[in-house]
């Protein structure tokens, strides 16, 4: 039961970060200006290599296909876009101020979570690794 249970857990997040991949693939010129309006350098290159990055993590979280790597991407995404893209304490406007606040914690939240699968022992159960 709590192998089904965790596979059903890892579907659900891996969907997650796949269908935020799609938004950065495919909705690449629109993710890559909300980049730029934020700082960040390159943007549409760092928003294709973060959308990939989402992509990876997102399948090897689903499928336990090598997951230390695949939390890796994940953290390594998460916990930079929290600082640099929803840096919330530089926002003046109260409404802006909330909404990056609430991504902020969202984003510290999701790269906690990744870093408890590390616990895990590996093969994880019901995997393809």
């Amino acid at each position: 039961m709590t192998d089904a249970l965790f596979l059903i857990g890892r579907i659900v997040l891996g969907l997650f970060y796949l269908f935020n991949a799609t938004n950065h693939i495919f909705k690449l010129k629109a993710m890559a200006g909300y980049a730029q309006s934020k700082g960040v350098p390159s943007p549409t290159l760092t928003t294709l290599g973060t959308g990939i990055m989402l992509l990876l993590g997102g399948l090897s979280v689903m499928l336990g296909v090598y997951p230390d790597v695949g939390v890796a991407l994940l953290v390594i995404f998460l916990v930079p876009t929290a600082f640099i893209v929803h840096n919330f304490w530089t926002a003046s406007d109260p409404q802006t101020h909330m909404m990056e606040m609430v991504q902020f914690m969202k984003d510290i939240a999701l790269a906690s979570s990744a870093l408890m699968f590390l616990a895990i022992p590996e093969p994880w159960a019901l995997s393809l690794a």
